[in-house]
């Protein structure tokens, strides 16, 4: 898995695929004050992006990843 959920964080690992866009999708409804640490994330397929988007949880942590990091503040931004 690419996320390691908790009981109002969602971890995400280094590379977080397709498959774990439903999970994502499910956590946040279930925990809509959950928060997203995106640390230690290097990639996040559009598919959980698209999640992010719409329901646009609280980021706790920033992408160490300086690319990755310009990409989603612009993608969550607009």
């Amino acid at each position: 898995m690419g996320i390691e959920y908790k009981k109002a964080l969602a971890i995400f690992s280094e590379n977080v695929s397709v498959e774990d866009a439903e999970g994502l999708l499910d956590w946040l409804v279930k925990n809509p004050k959950g928060k997203i640490n995106l640390a230690a994330c290097t990639h996040i397929h559009a598919a959980n992006l698209q999640v992010l988007m719409v329901v646009k949880p609280t980021i706790a942590a920033e992408s160490k990843d300086e690319n990755l990091q310009k990409w989603l503040n612009w993608a969550l931004a607009n």
